[in-house]
Formats: structure tokens, sequence, C-alpha cells
């Protein structure tokens, strides 16, 4: 066991963390194309009060149920949100070293599991089909990334429990059910995944068109 750090270095740190992951949050926000004010609206408080979040004055950001709530505004997730900052130390785990003065290493909150795996080496994913047509036709080659949660208008290929692999665009996610773009009526066509049935989603990063 050895001594925590002083009061002042405690909150210091969470500060720098809380800092961080405004960060995120506002880039997510300028992902989804949106202003501070339009963000708010979708969660019922005003463009000030969202900007407080996203410059670090609010530590209900680092809660569970403010991030899902916050991240569902820009058609994110918390997942999303963790890949853009890693995931912060429970604000509770700071209150327990100031009150007992020893560290104590309690773990960080962690969003749920996105469905991905942990691989990060990229994959090739030749598209067959004419399901995300316009954005890419059936020849394309996919340079895909398992470690990378998609953004809002990001191709992707989806691999579900049942075996099948597919293409489709990133249009969204909230807890339960991804929203994707493409099938048979191309991208007019929208779908809703539930997140149970992804065995890994992968972020199209380059495609080979020759």
């Amino acid at each position: 066991m050895r001594l925590s750090a002083s009061s002042d270095e405690v909150k210091a740190r969470m500060q720098a963390e809380l800092a961080a992951l405004g960060e995120a949050l506002a880039r997510l926000r300028h992902a989804c194309g949106l202003s501070q004010a339009e963000a708010g609206e979708r969660v019922g408080m005003t463009g000030q009060g969202w900007g407080l979040y996203e410059a670090g004055k609010r530590a209900g950001l680092f809660r569970p149920d403010i991030q899902t709530r916050l991240t569902a505004a820009v058609e994110a997730t918390p997942e999303a949100l963790s890949l853009e900052r890693g995931a912060p130390p429970s604000p509770a785990s700071a209150s327990e070293e100031l009150v007992s003065g020893v560290e104590v290493r309690s773990a960080a909150f962690k969003p749920a599991e996105a469905p991905v795996s942990s691989q990060t080496e990229t994959f090739t994913f030749p598209v067959q089909t004419e399901d995300v047509w316009p954005w890419a036709s059936s020849g394309v080659v996919l340079v895909c990334d398992p470690g990378r949660w998609p953004r809002r208008g990001q191709g992707c290929v989806v691999e579900t429990a049942d075996g099948e692999s597919r293409v489709r665009v990133f249009d969204g996610a909230d807890r339960d059910f991804l929203i994707l773009k493409g099938g048979s009526g191309g991208l007019d066509q929208t779908e809703r995944l539930a997140r149970q049935e992804v065995v890994r989603l992968s972020t199209v990063v380059s495609r080979d068109e020759t």
C-alpha cells in the first residue's frame, strides 16, 4: 500500500480526464454535423448546458447513463466516446482516495462492450453485391479495421452470430440496436440490427476500386 496523491493532485487529474472526455464528445458532435444548440435540443437542454459538458465543467459526464443520453443525441454510443478517449476513472474512486488517504486501485467505468473483437489488424473484404450502391458496388475490395468504431456515414462490415458477413453504411446506434443503411434496396434501405446478434463490427478505412 502506498500513499495517495494529494487532494489537489487528484482533483487536477480528474479535471484533466473530464476535459479530455468533453473534447471527445465535441468531436463526435462535429462528426454528426450538429451545433451545440442542436445537440442540446435533442436531450432537452440549452446549447450552453451542452457546452459545459464539452468544456469539462460537468462531472456528470463520467456517469454511464449521462454518456448514453448524450452520445445518442449525436448518433453515437458510449463505446464511440470511449474510443475517442479512453474510459475515465469513476468519480467514486477518486472520492475514496480523498477520504481514506490511500490510493485505491478501483476499476474505471467501462461502457457496455462494443461488438468488436480485440483483433486490431486490418483485413480485406470483397464486395459481391449491390447492397450499398452507390457507395460501393460489386467488385470493390474494402480494407477494414476491426478495432475502430464507425462514425455516421462510414462503411462497415458486420459479422453476425449466424456466420454471415455483410457490408453496410453506419447510420447510428442506441443501447440495443445498430442502425445501418444497405440491403436489396441499396442505401435507400435502413436496417436496425440487434447488438446481441453482432459478433464483430469493422470500419472501412480504405477501398480498392481497380
